[in-house]
């Protein structure tokens, strides 16, 4: 069975935040990834407490803050795998941090290694004739 790309409807950035609060917190976290998004740093940035952010994040996206900046940072890091960065440079500019911690991420949610996932995507995005 041929490989596919990743399907993009699974990414973090499908469903859209309805309220202007978590709307604008949200694009922060897309904008820049490996930024400082624990719990306590985007309430204090939203002026909220942890446990409002939470219920918002599971009332209109269905996931709690730090399952979404994962999803994000994951994102992130397969994008930078495809655009030929190394695992490392991926788990820093991600924002995962490390490469053990790149490593769980891509295993738990995609089932694979972030070296074989860039193996097996960039070769079926970089090689049309195949």
């Amino acid at each position: 069975m041929p490989s596919r790309a990743p399907d993009p409807t699974h990414s973090a950035q499908s469903e859209p935040a309805r309220s202007d609060l978590l709307r604008t917190l949200t694009d922060a976290v897309l904008a820049d990834p490996a930024a400082d998004h624990t719990l306590p740093a985007m309430a204090a940035t939203a002026a909220v407490s942890p446990r409002h952010l939470t219920r918002l994040f599971q009332a209109e996206l269905h996931t709690t803050p730090a399952r979404w900046v994962e999803r994000v940072r994951l994102d992130r890091a397969q994008q930078l795998l495809l655009d030929g960065h190394g695992v490392t440079t991926a788990a820093r500019l991600s924002g995962l941090g490390s490469d053990e911690t790149l490593r769980r991420a891509f295993a738990r949610r995609l089932g694979t290694t972030p070296t074989e996932y860039r193996n097996r995507f960039a070769t079926t995005t970089s090689d049309p004739g195949t």
